[in-house]
Parts: structure tokens; sequence; C-alpha cells
């Protein structure tokens, strides 16, 4: 497995993704820790970022403006 460190809120929203099928996170450590499987380390960053984009508005940069 491989050692994720992260604050609790995203820890929250990668538990959120793992609990659809239970297939990433291998062990639950602390509040910032968890060992998530290496063959799932790619799908769970493309994931956590398209539930990044879809909760958090980033501001749109323009080159018009």
């Amino acid at each position: 497995g491989v050692l994720v460190k992260c604050d609790a809120s995203i820890k929250a929203i990668i538990v959120k993704i793992d609990s659809d099928r239970n297939d990433i996170i291998v062990e639950d450590l602390d509040d910032e820790h968890l060992v998530i499987k290496e063959t799932k380390l790619v799908e769970l960053k493309r994931r956590l970022e398209e539930t990044l984009k879809s909760t958090l508005r980033e501001p749109e940069t323009s080159d018009s403006e």
C-alpha cells in the first residue's frame, strides 16, 4: 500500500470516494493518514480532482480581460 497524508477534509472526500466500492483504502490510520492500494493511486487522484472541481469553484482566469 501507499501512505497518504492529507488534511481531514480531503481524507473525508477520499473515504466518500472509497465508500462506493470499498476498493481503495487498505487501512484508515488516523485523522490525516490512510494506506491505499498502490494500484488505485492514479484512479484516486483523478476522482479526487473531479470531486474538488465540482465542489470548489476556482477563480477563472482569462487573457481577454
